[in-house]
């Protein structure tokens, strides 16, 4: 019964966030979009791995982190994973996901960024975590999207194997490279103790792929964390994506925002399913079967132009 209360509460919120951004944009529709300019239509959903024990933080579902970020110029969209490990070491791991995406959104809304250049954004929000009088400990992987608006371009830049994947007419388009060490070490930003650095994988922003593209109206464009990539076969996960090509209700779009968080959740605790995860596991030759449970965060947006 109390993880059914948390999931009601988390998809309330998430509903009303949904409707939030949706009013926002309506509202700016008198203003910035009045020669229809591209722009996105954005819902959020998701889980902590652990629900019971979870509180509500804005912007974060566990360790997860994102954000999302909207400008005259463009429309921005990001996502973290905080590295669980920390936790033994007494530091909160969502802690450095958070802020790193709350940094990316500030200087988003003042203007402190290039559209086109979005690991810049991630790289000036790193090193500010780093110039901090009280560092923020930690290590993440991270995911941000940018809609320039005035070409209609996509820039994207992707460290770890958190992501993005762009669907158009029932067909993946576009989508992120996944980036790892070993097997379930991705690439990460790290910020560790001084007497930890040499022991912590550390990577450099500059290290992110990134990649542009055009988009169409009616794009559908999903910013995902691992709990969703490692658990929702490519096929379930691209039918519900198809779904929703060219929606402009928010309702509609946070139902099936919700229904992948879903679909997410039941897998990464189902210990017989065949998940991606597992998949992978067996060709490093490990003997892995189910999903893999973890904190689950849905970026899930369409393009209307």
């Amino acid at each position: 019964m109390q993880s059914i209360t948390w999931t009601g509460r988390i998809l309330s919120r998430a509903l009303w966030n949904g409707i939030s951004n949706y009013s926002n944009c309506s509202e700016t529709n008198l203003g910035l979009y009045k020669k229809r300019e591209p722009h996105i239509l954005s819902v959020v959903s998701g889980f902590p791995k652990e629900l019971p024990k979870s509180k509500f933080k804005k912007g974060q579902f566990g360790d997860d982190a994102w954000f999302t970020a909207k400008v005259k110029s463009a429309d921005v969209l990001g996502v973290a994973d905080g590295v669980g490990g920390w936790r033994q070491y007494g530091i909160d791991p969502g802690e450095f996901s958070s802020n790193l995406m709350k940094t990316c959104e500030r200087l988003v809304t003042c203007g402190k960024f290039i559209e086109s250049q979005p690991s810049s954004l991630l790289a000036r929000s790193y090193n500010e975590l780093l110039e901090n009088k009280q560092p923020v400990l930690g290590s993440s992987t991270a995911c941000v999207l940018v809609l320039n608006r005035d070409t209609s371009t996509v820039y994207t830049a992707n460290i770890g194997d958190s992501g993005f994947v762009i669907v158009r007419r029932g067909q993946v388009v576009h989508r992120s490279e996944e980036q790892q060490h070993y097997f379930n070490t991705p690439y990460q930003l790290s910020l560790p103790p001084p007497d930890h650095s040499r022991s912590v994988l550390s990577d450099r922003p500059e290290s992110a792929n990134t990649t542009n593209f055009q988009v169409e109206d009616g794009d559908v464009i999903l910013l995902a964390t691992d709990g969703v990539f490692d658990n929702v076969p490519d096929q379930m996960l691209v039918s519900e994506l198809a779904s929703v090509q060219g929606v402009r209700d928010p309702v509609k779009l946070q139902l099936v925002a919700n229904s992948i968080a879903f679909m997410a959740r039941k897998i990464a605790f189902d210990e017989r399913f065949i998940s991606p995860f597992s998949q992978s596991a067996k060709s490093y030759g490990i003997n892995v079967t189910g999903g893999k449970p973890d904190d689950i965060t849905v970026l899930l947006a369409t393009v209307m132009i």
